[in-house]
């Protein structure tokens, strides 16, 4: 059970909480949708900085948006004008998706820092997926990573590739582990992201899990 189920869905609701606050039973699906474009467009926007998470919360006329980064000023930028571009992107995806003006919609923009980004499960993917992407030696590479993580006080890690590795011609997994990854304790700290790096020969996909000190 514990290689077939995402790590952090496991644990929502019981030791995590939901990445979006809200219910609306008569909007779900039009919230869902903005939900999904949001984050979209500000993972992608936001590379940059190292952005790790979004959430979102919603109250009837004003929607947090909490971003966690690494490089929480280069979000902000100077004066905070960085912030009002932000907030003018998720307006523009909220009129997008709801074909009508959206100013109206009061944002309330959060930005919290990734104190170490080494701890971060979707930074360490994103890191070894674009290092694939630049046909670096995939073994180096996530040897590389996992000494990091372990370096930054992780109790164990486990990154796993699948695909075509190094332009390989059958697909295969290739599966990396230091330290304790215990799947099936839910009340073990596991940070889990899953980010694909495409390369010449097709897509590779990077998990990562992380096993983090409850404090930390």
């Amino acid at each position: 059970m514990g290689q077939k189920v995402n790590p952090i869905g496991f644990r929502i609701g019981s030791f995590l909480n939901w990445k979006s606050r809200w219910f609306d039973e008569n909007k779900m699906k039009d919230y869902l949708h903005e939900d999904i474009k949001i984050r979209q467009t500000l993972m992608k926007k936001l590379a940059i900085a190292g952005i790790s998470s979004v959430e979102i919360e919603r109250l009837p006329k004003s929607i947090t948006v909490i971003l966690s980064v690494a490089r929480p000023g280069v979000v902000i930028g100077r004066g905070g004008t960085g912030l009002e571009d932000v907030k003018k992107q998720i307006v523009d995806v909220i009129s997008k998706v709801r074909k009508v003006p959206a100013k109206d919609v009061k944002i309330d923009l959060r930005v919290n820092e990734v104190k170490n980004p080494d701890l971060s499960a979707h930074l360490v993917a994103t890191k070894i997926a674009s290092e694939i992407e630049r046909r670096m030696p995939h073994r180096k590479v996530v040897t590389r990573a996992m000494e990091k993580v372990m370096q930054a006080g992780a109790l164990g890690v486990k990154v796993v590739l699948s695909g075509r590795i190094a332009g390989a011609d059958i697909a295969r997994v290739e599966k990396f582990h230091q330290g304790s990854v215990p799947m099936q304790t839910l009340r073990e700290v596991i940070d889990y992201a899953q980010v694909p790096a495409l390369g010449k020969r097709g897509y590779v996909g990077v998990k990562v899990y992380i096993h983090k000190k409850k404090d930390s």
